[in-house]
């Protein structure tokens, strides 16, 4: 789904005989998506520049311990859940992988939509269907939001010590923990029943098909129906494994619940590079609303939206914003920096190399 990958690569022939090579379109598409970004944060760059005579540059490369943590804990949360699907993967390969989904993700802005797509694609090269690696990405934002309730939670617990909460943060924090009980609930419902989730995710398919061919006319369908389908189903059967083995999803929710903290701890330690010990509960808070807006944001990275909202929540909860503010834009500046430079290396590479079958890593 999103952002049809597949459909690309099966093209290439085509495409070739009319003069023109998919990976360049995709290359240049990833360019002009990247460009934009920059673009985005311009000023927040050069605000960066300027604060950086202001921090303990010890401090804050606390982040680059804190980030790889976080791609270590999803290639073995990616290895766990293969494992228990049947599939055997390296760790190298998914900790690579990881780095190439942040980049997409973060250019092409879809809820993790465009992500899951890629990801589909990409798992041939380690002879895994594509219905096992959407259920393995399914899986993760379930668990990745699953884990964050005991630490939305805490952070509440954390707030309500030193005073505060107010009838903003209530509701916001309410309105968090709701969502994410309700969203749990109706994904099961869904997935639990074959014609369920055949019917549900085959709406959402015409749905993005419908949005596509806005600006792909010459693409009616990007999302094969038929195919889709098919994949639905598997996806079901993927789901009736897992369950069974309901007692092997201890260690994925483990490791998501470190990667929810690898983020959160790279985060603080901005904080400390400014030589503040903030109440840990609004930084949680804070990450959470943040990271919750940024899936519906038009815009790559959630740029804007993301910062704002942030910083909305800090100040809400007690920080001021002459720290808040430069505290996030340093973090998302370093942040992405960490993240998409590693991340558009490898990704280009896999474009190099077809993107496709067949070759264990």
């Amino acid at each position: 789904m999103g952002y049809n990958y597949e459909e690309d690569y099966s093209m290439e022939t085509s495409d070739l005989k009319k003069g023109l090579n998919w990976r360049v379109i995709l290359t240049t598409a990833t360019l002009v998506a990247l460009a934009v970004l920059i673009y985005s944060l311009r000023k927040d760059i050069i605000q960066v520049v300027k604060n950086l005579g202001k921090v303990n540059a010890l401090a804050l490369l606390l982040m680059i311990p804190f980030e790889f943590a976080n791609y270590d804990v999803y290639a073995r949360f990616y290895m766990s859940v293969f494992k228990t699907l049947g599939e055997r993967v390296g760790y190298w390969a998914m900790y690579r992988l990881n780095l190439e989904l942040n980049f997409v993700n973060h250019i092409l802005p879809s809820g993790g939509v465009s992500g899951i797509s890629y990801f589909t694609v990409r798992m041939r090269r380690q002879h895994v269907s594509g219905a096992k690696a959407t259920m393995s990405q399914v899986l993760k934002l379930f668990l990745l939001y699953l884990s964050f309730q005991p630490l939305l939670v805490l952070g509440l617990l954390l707030l309500a010590a030193r005073g505060h909460v107010n009838n903003l943060v209530m509701v916001v924090a309410a309105s968090l923990i709701t969502l994410l009980v309700v969203g749990t609930l109706v994904a099961i419902y869904v997935i639990e029943d074959k014609d369920r989730i055949n019917t549900a995710l085959t709406v959402v398919a015409k749905a993005l098909n419908r949005i596509v061919h806005l600006f792909r006319r010459s693409t009616p369908e990007a999302i094969h129906i038929e195919s889709a389908q098919k994949t639905f189903r598997e996806l079901h059967d993927n789901y009736q494994v897992l369950k069974a083995n309901w007692r092997e999803l201890k260690r994925p929710f483990i490791y998501m619940t470190l990667a929810n903290i690898t983020e959160i701890g790279a985060l603080y330690s901005v904080y400390i590079a400014f030589g503040h010990l903030v109440n840990l509960g609004a930084v949680i808070l804070a990450y959470a609303v943040a990271n919750f807006a940024g899936l519906i944001s038009v815009l790559p990275a959630g740029i804007g939206v993301y910062e704002g909202l942030m910083t909305a929540v800090l100040v809400a909860t007690g920080i001021p914003a002459d720290l808040s503010i430069p505290v996030t834009i340093m973090y998302r500046v370093i942040n992405m920096t960490i993240q998409l430079t590693p991340g558009y290396v490898l990704y280009q590479r896999a474009l190099k190399r077809g993107l496709g079958p067949p070759k264990i890593a």
